[in-house]
């Protein structure tokens, strides 16, 4: 968010010409705080007659790829079998939808118990830590985190550009969400040629429904501050 200010100047100046130069182009958004420089490039767009829908963001696609990732090394199973969402802020809010996670298409207690395997809590609380907190260990280790955010970034230009219709934890602007309105947040998306073509529908338990609304309130606060 200290990034806020002086990035929000760059984009105001950059981002007419490039829709006066590209009407047809779909805008991805990777520039930091993600979430808000979205939400700005979207009213900056829509001014102009930009269709909001072209204007995503990097959002959490990089967190989910982490969450897979770390719980898939955890069940020992290749990371491309186990399907689950990192959604809300890409920050400290974001909330790991733990009890949407499958393994192979099974429910992930049901995968769990078929294998004879455990993951207590403290076990998943480890795992929230390490997805939520891995730029903060990234940054402290070689200071900056550029391969991470390279390949999600590859991912989402990749299914733009080939309309490949992948469902990714991209943000967008979304007219209503849990109350909130007008609010760029990231969920479950498909993704192809003309941007976010629509959301997909997620279910959560009510204590990570409680923290998607926390996180949509404090993505609200500061998008705010763009308006």
């Amino acid at each position: 968010m200290e990034l806020l200010a002086r990035n929000a100047t760059i984009f105001k100046a950059i981002v007419p010409p490039i829709i006066k130069s590209a009407p047809d182009a779909v805008l991805v958004v990777a520039t930091n705080p993600v979430d808000v420089m979205t939400h700005l490039t979207t009213q900056i767009a829509e001014a102009a007659g930009f269709p909001s829908g072209r204007v995503i963001g990097s959002g959490t696609t990089l967190d989910t790829a982490r969450f897979r990732t770390v719980l898939a090394h955890h069940l020992e199973v290749d990371a491309h079998h186990v399907h689950g969402y990192v959604v809300g802020e890409h920050g400290d809010s974001e909330v790991l939808v733990w009890s949407g996670v499958t393994v192979g298409g099974v429910p992930l207690n049901k995968f769990l118990d078929a294998r004879s395997l455990c993951l207590t809590e403290e076990q998943r609380s480890d795992i929230d830590r390490r997805v939520r907190r891995a730029a903060y260990s990234i940054i402290q280790g070689k200071g900056s985190t550029y391969y991470g955010i390279g390949s999600a970034l590859a991912r989402i230009v990749q299914t733009v550009l080939y309309d490949q219709r992948a469902i990714l934890t991209v943000c967008a602007r979304e007219n209503e969400v849990e109350g909130t309105h007008h609010v760029t947040v990231s969920l479950p998306r498909i993704v192809g040629g003309k941007g976010a073509i629509g959301t997909v529908p997620i279910d959560m338990v009510p204590t990570e429904r409680d923290a998607f609304r926390r996180s949509l309130s404090i993505l609200a606060e500061a998008q705010a501050a763009t308006e």
